[in-house]
């Protein structure tokens, strides 16, 4: 039995573990690991407090797939919900669809009872104002304010120019050997309006197959998208390969594809991608294309990061 999740979600293990140990079915269980990141507004790419689009609206994207039965539920651009992930489980169970968006995602979540609020979080809103202060090229904008809470507010948005990485993913393994896996994201800070990453789609931001594996894959969402990461990675441990093996064949199969205008001066990718892998006989990994990023697992060890196996070198 293991919980493993990307960087984020190390109580999500935690959880994930303890609802196992009463019963919980898997997918459940790792959905209500997730929850707690949704609820989180801190976390300023998940759930509530999540950072809104360039016109200040907040939307929530989230999957999941249950190996054991190899269906799955996905959610886009869902409104004032703020457990996503929880509305992607029950349309994998109560539906034969297995995608919804936009108004007939909102209108599937309050026919199922699920309350609704504002999720943009004052924090979030500030962030947003500021951004379109400062990063945003309008004329009609005047800059900031040079005080103590405009810099604090800075020092968070450079970080996510920096390092973007948000999106929490949790996958696991039950008693039984079956996997499944869930992926949650505001999406991409200030984004397009109507633009759809990574996360919500199977195959790119998640994937199972229970005779092999699982990978979430978050990152930049349209390489993902481009690649299909998580399906890619699976079925190479499908083939034998070890969850380090596979991750960093996918992370290599992404960098060959990168466009000319996403390379750095070196000819690398000037974006991040992070994998967090787990095989059918137990064995896991996380890797990235570069920098510090951390794998979180609870299993019979306790609950611990672990560094991600990085492809490129720290800048």
């Amino acid at each position: 039995m293991k919980v493993i999740a990307s960087h984020n979600g190390l109580e999500a293990t935690r959880l994930a573990w303890q609802k196992l140990e009463a019963g919980s079915p898997l997918i459940d269980a790792c959905v209500d690991g997730v929850t707690l990141v949704e609820d989180d507004p801190d976390e300023l790419t998940v759930g509530y407090g999540g950072l809104p689009d360039e016109q200040g609206h907040v939307s929530l994207d989230a999957a999941v797939m249950d190996g054991r039965s190899h269906r799955g539920g996905s959610i886009i651009g869902l409104s004032g919900v703020r457990h996503v992930s929880k509305v992607a489980l029950r349309l994998m169970r109560e539906s034969r669809r297995v995608m919804l968006h936009g108004d007939g995602a909102d209108a599937f979540a309050r026919a199922c009872g699920f309350p609704t609020e504002d999720l943009l979080t004052e924090k979030a809103r500030k962030l947003w104002r500021l951004w379109k202060r400062t990063y945003q090229a309008n004329k009609e904008w005047l800059p900031a304010p040079a005080d103590d809470e405009t810099e604090e507010l800075m020092k968070i948005l450079t970080q996510f120019y920096r390092h973007p990485g948000g999106t929490v993913h949790a996958a696991g393994q039950d008693p039984q050997g079956h996997l499944a896996c869930v992926t949650s994201t505001s999406g991409h800070c200030f984004k397009t309006k109507g633009r759809v990453g990574d996360s919500p789609i199977f195959g790119a931001g998640l994937y199972v197959d229970d005779e092999h594996g699982t990978c979430g894959s978050i990152g930049h969402g349209e390489a993902n998208l481009l690649n299909c990461s998580s399906f890619h990675a699976v079925h190479l441990m499908g083939q034998g390969m070890s969850p380090r093996d596979a991750g960093m064949a996918t992370l290599e199969h992404a960098a060959k594809h990168a466009p000319p205008f996403e390379l750095d001066p070196l000819g690398r990718p000037n974006f991040n991608l992070q994998l967090y892998l787990l095989a059918k006989d137990g064995t896991h990994a996380g890797v990235c294309l570069r920098g510090d990023w951390k794998i979180a697992i609870t299993d019979d060890a306790g609950s611990r990061l672990e560094t991600c196996e990085a492809m490129f070198p720290s800048d």
